[in-house]
């Protein structure tokens, strides 16, 4: 994955996590205040049906104002115009409470005048829960009031909560997922650290590869242009062997540090204007050399009209060599392998056609992923990193052209690469 790809994750991920943490934090404040402002309402209900029943029941008038006042989150007082029956006062709020669907824990005090102290009345328990607070037994008194009552919540928080236990759940379950978003960018750059020191790694032996492999085909040469080794058909063999096997090397180590400029963007293409035919029978010509059957063949099946499009001529060559070579890697039969151009429209298709072991469904869509091997089957002679297509997919890519693979097991398979046509084609 790109680095500046990773960077815009991250910043992204970050603006995300930012917003569902701060519209998880809005929406449960809301969600509290909304509850609060519910509970209120439906206090001050129940409070002023109790308050109406005692006056009725004590034949007075109620004040015309603060009647009802909250003095805290949990207390209320209740002003009266007269004095008040504890005994019926409790019955009046477990009925109004129950009426108003808050099955809540409430304590209750009375006023007495004559003493000037505030009697406590009781705690009563309406939730299905037990008991968990204890009587506070010292409920406020309030100096601006004669006659009234006091009414505390001590479990007003758990209520309210109990009441939030949806949105609180789904705030965990965000919470959870938010976690789990983290920790996937915490595993996504932990990888990208081992990968990028893996590419290191790779790229630094590769390049320290270059100079023994330098050395050996400087030596290879001398050997073989030695007469004491040119003499000697067991000598020269080896030489020959040392030279081959150096050439192999090197074309190894130089697939992985061309894959390694790809992906670092450190290539450029030299774009320029390429007759089509003439590079394809050069290409052909260097590959029939890797041909070891006489009944091996690479035929040219071209257009009769010449062809001009605009190519990297380096990167094109590679190309069209890796898949020939694949071709004929991959293939236990006499290698027969079609090479052909034909124009559609505006594009010129160069057709790469073989019969060899051919492709099934599964590896056909993961051939021109990096390091990927297509199963040889009974063939075992078939050597390399896995970075041939992988390559021909990103230079076709970089150029603007499109390649596709039509294949089936055991048919052989057949490359398409669709080019535009220069101008004046």
């Amino acid at each position: 994955m790109p680095k500046r790809l990773i960077w815009r994750l991250l910043v992204l991920g970050s603006l995300a996590i930012s917003g569902i943490i701060f519209i998880q934090s809005y929406w449960m404040y809301k969600t509290w205040h909304l509850q609060d402002e519910e509970f209120n309402y439906s206090v001050k209900l129940a409070l002023r049906e109790v308050a109406d029943q005692i006056s009725e029941y004590n034949e007075t008038n109620l004040p015309k104002q603060g009647l009802i006042q909250r003095r805290a989150s949990n207390n209320y007082a209740v002003n009266i115009n007269s004095t008040i029956d504890a005994n019926v006062l409790e019955d009046y709020l477990i009925a109004a409470f129950e009426r108003h669907s808050l099955y809540i824990d409430f304590e209750y005090a009375v006023f007495d005048c004559a003493s000037d102290e505030l009697l406590y009345g009781n705690y009563c328990s309406l939730s299905d829960k037990e008991q968990s607070e204890q009587p506070s037994a010292d409920l406020p008194k309030f100096d601006d009031l004669i006659y009234y009552f006091v009414v505390k919540f001590p479990t007003r928080e758990s209520f309210l909560l109990g009441n939030m236990t949806q949105s609180i759940l789904f705030s965990i379950i965000a919470l959870l997922a938010v976690c789990f978003f983290i920790y996937a960018i915490y595993v996504i750059m932990k990888q990208k650290q081992l990968t990028e020191q893996q590419k290191d790694f790779i790229n630094n032996m590769t390049h320290e590869f270059k100079t023994p492999i330098s050395s050996i085909k400087i030596a290879s040469e001398v050997l073989l242009n030695n007469n004491a080794v040119t003499q000697d058909s067991r000598l020269n063999q080896y030489a020959e062997i040392i030279k081959d096997q150096n050439e192999r090397l090197n074309t190894q180590v130089e697939k992985v540090l061309n894959i390694a400029r790809l992906e670092k963007n450190e290539f450029e293409l030299t774009n320029e204007l390429i007759e089509l035919h003439n590079i394809l029978d050069k290409i052909i010509k260097s590959e029939s050399i890797k041909l070891k059957n006489p009944e091996d063949a690479i035929i040219a099946d071209f257009s009769s009209e010449n062809v001009l499009i605009h190519a990297d001529l380096l990167h094109f060559t590679n190309v069209v060599s890796s898949i020939i070579d694949n071709a004929i890697k991959y293939n236990e039969f006499p290698v027969k392998i079609t090479v052909k151009t034909r124009k559609l429209d505006d594009q010129i298709i160069i057709s790469i056609k073989d019969n060899g072991i051919g492709i099934n469904e599964d590896d056909k869509r993961k051939i021109f992923t990096k390091f990927f091997r297509v199963h040889t089957g009974d063939v075992h002679n078939v050597k390399g990193f896995g970075l041939g297509l992988y390559y021909v997919k990103t230079i076709a890519k970089a150029h603007g052209w499109t390649i596709d693979v039509e294949s089936e097991e055991g048919e052989g398979t057949q490359f398409n690469i669709k080019i535009a046509l220069a101008n004046g084609n």
